[in-house]
């Protein structure tokens, strides 16, 4: 996790909770007007690498920085297949829902999307609830994700659960994607990361 190339991130090697981890940042001036419409970015740090299929294993643990935009919800996850065109593949998390007393935003704690043409505005515009579900979890905590790719499908398990909580069977990139792998914030969030395996 050493050899990371940024894109509009900041990195720094730190100890949270007792681990060691990467921490990723985003300016402050990096964040979206609601008004105008929010949209999924490539902001994040990716190791180069020739990913098709296999397994993604990361922990992950969000903060809402201080100057947190009024739509954070410590937005958190993994890239991968990320081509030379900068196309990938994501599946993240939006911590913050989870147990919020409303539950259509519980229903979005997770989320796939395809960048840069399939956003969660596109998907939830067109097909309804099929590429986000709900998970427990909590800000300030350590996560682990586990993302199982194969050709068109994604699997996301989330704390070693023997269940995935997240489906999709047909990956907007196509099986033949294919490139390195990431690790993805959005504003608001500081984002810690630990343990990264591909396999």
């Amino acid at each position: 996790m050493h050899n990371l190339k940024l894109q509009g991130v900041f990195k720094r090697e730190v100890e949270y909770m007792g681990r060691n981890a990467i921490q990723l940042t985003m300016p402050a001036s990096a964040s979206q007007d609601p008004t105008a419409g929010l949209s999924d970015r490539d902001f994040m740090a990716w190791a180069d690498m020739d990913f098709t299929d296999g397994t993604i294993e990361v922990d992950v643990a969000s903060v809402l920085a201080t100057n947190a935009p009024s739509y954070a919800r410590g937005f958190i996850g993994v890239t991968f297949r990320i081509d030379g065109k900068n196309r990938f593949e994501s599946v993240y998390l939006r911590p913050l829902n989870s147990r919020v007393d409303d539950q259509v935003r519980r229903n979005h704690t997770v989320q796939y999307v395809a960048y840069p043409d399939f956003t969660f505005a596109r998907l939830r515009k067109e097909e309804p609830e099929r590429y986000e579900s709900y998970v427990d979890i909590s800000m300030d905590a350590w996560i682990h994700m586990k993302v199982l790719v194969q050709g068109t499908r994604c699997e996301l398990y989330v704390n070693h659960a023997a269940q995935p909580c997240l489906v999709v069977t047909d990956m907007k990139h196509g099986p033949s994607q294919r490139g390195g792998v990431g690790l993805w914030i959005e504003a608001g969030t500081i984002g810690y990361f630990s343990d990264l395996k591909v396999s």
